[in-house]
């Protein structure tokens, strides 16, 4: 069985988050992480190469697979910011439609830039996302 690439590392969130362009980005990314932060309790790790997460919990399937993942998390992608593990809880939906201009994927949430949203829903969307992935994955 292959090993989960997305692993926690020692990893430097500064220097990975000061390289980030253009400095809207990185401004924005730095605002994020702050925020997350002080939602989870949790201190910035890298994960993998380009992923910060928060925190993190224990997962095992039926196939056996199994390893450990991050709470929330969120990258600076080129094309948008990828927050990642906010769209599990209950009320995620009614979070989302009250949180702005937004795309998502398969588990990810996408925003190109913090004004696009409102940033107190989307504190409130890492809060009840880590709560429920703490409750339900632990």
């Amino acid at each position: 069985m292959s090993e989960n690439k997305t692993r926690a590392n020692d990893g430097d969130v500064m220097v990975f988050l000061n390289a980030v362009k253009p400095e809207k980005k990185r401004e924005d990314s730095l605002a994020i992480m702050k925020m997350m932060e002080e939602v989870t309790g949790e201190q910035a790790t890298m994960w993998g190469t380009s992923i910060v997460g928060f925190g993190s919990y224990h997962y095992k399937y039926e196939s056996g697979r199994e390893g450990d993942m991050m709470l929330v998390g969120f990258s600076p992608r080129k094309q948008a910011i990828t927050l990642y593990n906010l769209t599990n809880a209950e009320n995620s939906d009614n979070l989302l439609s009250k949180l702005g201009k937004y795309k998502t994927g398969k588990g990810c949430l996408y925003i190109k830039k913090t004004e696009d949203v409102d940033m107190d829903v989307l504190r409130e969307l890492v809060q009840q996302s880590a709560q429920h992935m703490r409750e339900t994955k632990s």
